[in-house]
């Protein structure tokens, strides 16, 4: 249903049960899947990819040109995945030629006037809560919650699983399954809760644990922790996933909050 009030440029591919309501503005080279819904007043730039029943709220703004002054004007994209749902005065920017697009999952809440800068990657299953913003090249590992007003620095990575509290600078790589607060932001536990939800079983929770205890808790630096780590935790899927996570961080982990330096 295409409100006569709106303009879709000729250009643009909806899906026949695509609802647009009015004074919404939709560029060429867009494409929107089947039971997506845009309400009042909002705008897609040129080059989106919108999957399949997606609820865009009033004032969203998605693909608009990145807020980079290295910007050329050369051919990026913005991909929002199925079942997405974008709240009131959201962005969501398209790449740059750094990696040529920005992608939100499927199934993710971004909440009112929420910020994804260009070339984010963004899980599925993801929640940003109200004014939580994303600079630009963030990598968000899927079931990410971040509180409202968060703010996270570019190039940082938050791993799957970890809630990271309201209004929290992100300065640092976040690794998975775990819980962060505090200024400095630092590790306040296992999401021992969010894992329950997902079916993470309690031996699983514990082992995470013990592998956390390590890392953060105990006073170890992450270089003789992981030592530690390796030899006194059992070999897993989850142990080497944190573990990989680790060795793998360009802007190095956060630490426990009595964690000495390196």
């Amino acid at each position: 249903m295409n409100q006569p009030l709106s303009y879709i440029h000729p250009q643009a591919k909806l899906a026949d049960n695509v609802v647009v309501e009015p004074f919404v503005t939709i560029s060429k080279n867009v494409e929107i899947g089947e039971g997506t819904w845009l309400g009042p007043n909002v705008t897609i730039l040129e080059n989106a990819r919108i999957g399949k029943n997606c609820k865009i709220f009033p004032g969203a703004v998605i693909s608009a040109i990145p807020q980079d002054l290295k910007y050329a004007g050369e051919e990026t994209w913005t991909i929002i995945g199925d079942n997405t749902t974008i709240r009131e005065c959201a962005t969501i920017n398209r790449g740059t030629s750094y990696s040529n697009e920005t992608i939100v999952g499927e199934h993710c809440l971004l909440m009112a006037y929420t910020h994804v800068a260009h070339d984010c990657r963004v899980g599925n299953h993801v929640v940003m809560a109200n004014n939580a913003s994303l600079a630009g090249h963030c990598i968000l590992d899927d079931y990410v919650i971040l509180g409202g007003g968060t703010g996270v620095q570019q190039f940082t990575h938050i791993g799957a699983h970890a809630y990271v509290s309201g209004l929290a600078m992100v300065r640092k790589d976040i690794p998975p399954f775990i819980k962060t607060a505090r200024e400095p932001l630092s590790y306040a536990g296992v999401n021992s809760v969010g894992l329950r939800r997902r079916g993470f079983s309690s031996e699983e929770i514990n082992h995470i644990q013990d592998i956390y205890r390590i890392l953060f808790v105990q006073g170890y630096s992450t270089g003789k922790a992981i030592r530690l780590i390796e030899a006194e935790v059992p070999a897993t899927a989850l142990r080497d996933q944190i573990l990989n996570f680790i060795r793998n961080s360009k802007q190095g982990i956060l630490k426990g909050f009595f964690q000495k330096g390196l």
